[in-house]
């Protein structure tokens, strides 16, 4: 019998992985991967068979029972399974299920931390997301809701955050920006989303929750974070700072 390591990912740079994920996908039998995981990672498992798991929204997905049963059945014909999950494996993902699962079949499982997008999203933008004097406060949230599952009051847990950092949201941003103006906070609000934090085609768009709708149309299908807070003031005046120095520019050509 094998033993499975659910391994986190990172954020997407592959020098973001920790040293033992590296490690351990230098000698895996077979990785299973979320779709999300970037190449550069992929390759550091040239002797493994890599077997994708993704699921994405609004795209065609794996189902979790069939990667549960994927992962059960490599366990049993190799020494070491890789599931390899973005991010954190025990953030917004379905670790949980995987370990209950393997513990039923009676498989060991280690789970390997990882850095999640929200702290890859927050080095690139060189701001604390608990920045002394505005932020005491942090909360993750996911708007999705699996199928089966009941809806539940995420804007609610928002309400008394500084900073709120919402993950698989970039596509529901208007719901997003409604639901939490509806709480009180203010359309004003500073915002910014980060596309592919940490790779080379990231890209950083701040905005304001009210006009948070108009900034996701402007997304190119990479994962994105919401990030919604005072310590995004900066960054918004800088863009509009920017903005009117290319208006100037243009006008006196």
């Amino acid at each position: 019998m094998g033993k499975v390591y659910l391994v986190g990912a990172g954020p997407g740079a592959a020098d973001l992985l920790t040293v033992r994920a590296a490690r351990l996908l230098g000698r895996a039998d077979v990785v299973f991967h979320d779709a999300l995981v970037d190449r550069e990672v992929l390759a550091l498992a040239p002797q493994a068979r890599l077997v994708a798991v993704g699921k994405r929204c609004g795209q065609l997905s794996t189902v979790q029972q069939f990667i549960n049963r994927q992962l059960v059945d490599a366990a049993r014909r190799h020494a070491c399974v890789v599931r390899l999950k973005g991010g954190d494996p025990m953030l917004f993902g379905r670790a949980q299920e995987e370990i209950a699962a393997l513990a039923r079949a009676g498989i060991e499982v280690e789970v390997v931390p990882g850095i999640s997008a929200a702290f890859g999203a927050s080095s690139a933008l060189g701001l604390s997301l608990t920045r002394r004097g505005l932020s005491r406060s942090v909360v993750f949230l996911t708007p999705a809701v699996g199928s089966g599952e009941r809806p539940h009051a995420w804007a609610d847990a928002a309400r008394g955050a500084d900073t709120v950092v919402l993950y698989m949201a970039s596509r529901q941003a208007e719901a997003i920006a409604q639901g939490l103006m509806a709480t009180g906070m203010p359309p004003g609000r500073p915002a910014v989303l980060v596309e592919n934090a940490s790779l080379a085609a990231q890209r950083v768009l701040p905005t304001t929750l009210g006009s948070l709708p108009e900034a996701a149309r402007e997304l190119g299908g990479g994962p994105a974070l919401i990030m919604v807070g005072e310590i995004y003031a900066d960054l918004l005046e800088q863009a509009a700072g920017g903005l009117e120095a290319q208006t100037r520019r243009t006008a006196a050509a």
